[in-house]
């Protein structure tokens, strides 16, 4: 009987074994490596990590776009025990802080991407606290390669190489036979509960938090994703979500390597590339926002680049149920599903093949396994069916606590467990869920509670609005009222007047939005979540 693996580097021995010369990850040059060059691949940065001064225990950031190099760093770092530390691409400054305040020892970074000089954007963040007590300071002969930076003694770039950096193939030339002989040692030391990753929230309402997951998480992300979306190792599954998110890794590909399915990490988003990439490849399995399915279906010859499609999963928005029945008809993808999780608890809820069209689009289905979830009212006690409070988690996925954050972590996760998402949401008679909002974002009109995503839900099926941000405004009279920004699909224009009377026709009076401002986008952070407060500022601003 098969031992189903508890660490990631039992995950990367059996992949090997199990799926040997399948194809494992397609480069972009379009050559695959298979399973077993996998295995050996991140072995060799296992070594190289050791030979440049990393231990069990450390910090290895990565600042990179999707690809082969990212996961040779990450499962490099994870298989001796070291401790994944991943940076959004999208960061600037903020960078900085990450490093610091995650202990970094090491960085691999793609220094140059997107015409990006991420080295000047650290150096240029000025000084940064020393590393966490316990950390070690020590660096290389000269200085360490980011002034504000004192921890962190190492810079690997996969791009441009200016002075104090280390080229990836000199980087892995320097591990020798002992260190090779070391990290599989190291390896059969690493257990479920070893420190496996810290990845910071987005920090929408505050500084973001280090959210720590150990190896046996990880792996139950991963799983508890690949079930209900059935992969098997004849999946070919394109990876757009970014490596740096855990839906991009650990419901990505890592899925791939418990799987034995291929992995096919696309760096930049591209709609006419992902097109040719999809029929080139024969994709099966492709997940992605709204917003790209929106965007592939005005494009022509979709559904004819798209047919080997067997699986669209999509979610973290509003998702209208004209679109999960496009992307079915029009694209003809057998199955679409959307889900829920967040960085705490990566995949807590699910669709399945069976759902139709109207569950899909209004719900994010059901608790996966080995996960429950329960409604609280504000005094504690569990909702009913439909109605609203906030949702709790508890799971084997659930994070072991926010890094250095005492505090933060005991006021997330009570003493028996459950994670207090944050998130309002519903439950309904057949265990389906439903998120209504963030608690922080409901606003209240007249003495009665607004939550703008019923509001964004709306304005999702309006036939000339992409996608809609609703916040709540001062009002003489009402206290708030709902104002509306939204984005119009591509060669349409959209009548402030003519989106409110729709709202109008659909929504509570109290709940339509008294403006509706066009945009050309709606300003993210570099989590991709819309600032709100932002866009409270430009509507309150005198």
């Amino acid at each position: 009987m098969t031992t189903i693996p508890d660490t990631i580097p039992q995950a990367v021995r059996r992949a090997a074994r199990q799926f040997g010369t399948r194809p494992a990850v397609r480069e972009p040059n379009g050559h695959w490596i298979d399973y077993a060059e996998l295995a050996d691949g991140i072995r060799a940065t296992a070594a190289a990590l050791l030979a440049h001064g990393i231990e069990p225990g450390d910090r290895v950031a990565v600042w990179a776009p999707n690809g082969l190099p990212w996961m040779l760093a990450a499962l490099g770092a994870q298989y001796l025990g070291a401790v994944l530390l991943p940076l959004n691409t999208r960061y600037r400054g903020e960078a900085a802080d990450v490093l610091a305040r995650g202990g970094a020892r090491l960085l691999v970074v793609d220094q140059g991407f997107l015409d990006t000089d991420q080295l000047g954007l650290l150096r240029a963040a000025g000084p940064a606290p020393e590393p966490p007590a316990g950390g070690r300071a020590e660096h290389l002969p000269g200085g360490p390669p980011v002034p504000g930076l004192p921890g962190l003694h190492t810079v690997v770039s996969l791009g441009d190489q200016p002075a104090g950096t280390i080229g990836w193939k000199d980087f892995l030339s320097a591990a020798g036979p002992g260190d090779r002989d070391r990290a599989e040692r190291l390896a059969d030391a690493v257990t479920p509960s070893t420190r496996a990753d810290i990845h910071y929230t987005s920090g929408t309402t505050g500084r973001p938090k280090g959210a720590m997951g150990g190896h046996r998480q990880a792996l139950e992300v991963a799983r508890s994703w690949a079930g209900p979306a059935q992969v098997t190792p004849a999946d070919r599954y394109l990876v757009m979500n970014p490596f740096f998110h855990t839906f991009g890794s650990k419901a990505g590909y890592l899925v791939c390597l418990v799987t034995g399915a291929g992995c096919l990490p696309v760096p930049v988003f591209d709609a006419a590339g992902i097109l040719d990439l999809v029929a080139a490849e024969q994709v099966t399995v492709m997940p992605g926002p709204p917003t790209l399915f929106s965007s592939l279906l005005e494009r022509p010859g979709a559904a004819a680049a798209l047919a080997s499609l067997r699986l669209a999963v999509t979610g973290a928005a509003i998702v209208p149920e004209a679109l999960v029945a496009a992307i079915r008809a029009e694209l003809g993808v057998g199955v679409v599903l959307t889900a829920y999780g967040l960085t705490e608890a990566p995949v807590v809820t699910m669709c399945t093949a069976e759902d139709d069209a109207a569950t899909v689009a209004s719900t994010c289905g059901r608790p996966v396994r080995g996960t429950e979830v329960r409604i609280r009212r504000e005094d504690g006690t569990d909702a009913a069916a439909g109605e609203p409070g906030e949702l709790l988690v508890r799971s084997p996925q659930v994070m072991t606590g926010y890094l250095d954050d005492p505090g933060a972590t005991a006021a997330a996760i009570d003493t028996g467990g459950w994670l207090h998402t944050g998130d309002v949401a519903t439950l309904d008679a057949r265990g389906c869920l439903r998120i209504t909002d963030r608690i922080k974002d409901m606003f209240t009109v007249g003495g009665f509670n607004v939550y703008p995503a019923e509001i964004e839900r709306v304005l999702a099926g309006h036939p000339d609005v992409l996608e809609s941000a609703v916040i709540g405004i001062p009002e003489e009279r009402m206290g708030e009222v709902p104002a509306a920004y939204v984005v119009p699909r591509s060669g349409h224009t959209v009548d402030p007047d003519a989106a409110i009377a729709f709202c109008r026709e659909r929504l509570a009076n109290f709940k339509v939005p008294r403006r509706v401002v066009p945009v050309a986008s709606l300003p993210r952070n570099a989590g991709g979540k819309v600032l709100k407060a932002e866009l409270r500022r430009r509507l309150t601003a005198p």
